[in-house]
């Protein structure tokens, strides 16, 4: 018999029009940081397969995400401080779906200048 368990439910501020969607697997080594921050052109969806994920998103205080719990972000203007491996002797593995706008890249890095402009909005733990 067929199951369906929702692992999470969210509306995004916003979905953009003829985005384009992209489904990936990210493996993270052990202790590794992963991206510098950066930011997405539209909402992403994520499922941990193992691991620990240390995630912090700008306004939000970082927090530990575990195998078999998923997670989203809003994309466009949010900064995204950190997806990193919380373990150090282990990989973290996750599965992203990322909606992007078109012609734009799906991550984009920000510049030291304007995570010093915007200091104000990351939340110290």
């Amino acid at each position: 018999m067929t199951t369906l368990t929702t692992l999470l439910h969210e509306v995004p501020p916003f979905l953009p029009d003829n985005g384009e969607v992209m489904t990936a697997i990210i493996e993270l080594p052990p202790g590794d940081s992963g991206t510098p921050p950066h930011r997405h052109s539209g909402p992403v969806f994520g499922y941990l397969l193992e691991g620990e994920l240390l995630f912090e998103l700008e306004g939000e205080a970082p927090y530990v995400i575990r195998a078999g719990e998923a997670f989203w972000e809003p994309g466009g203007d949010v900064i995204h401080y950190q997806a990193a491996n919380n373990l150090p002797d282990a990989w973290t593995r996750f599965v992203v779906v990322m909606v992007g706008m078109p012609g734009q890249p799906m991550l984009t890095l920000v510049d030291e200048a304007e995570l010093r402009a915007r200091a104000d909005r990351r939340v110290v733990r």
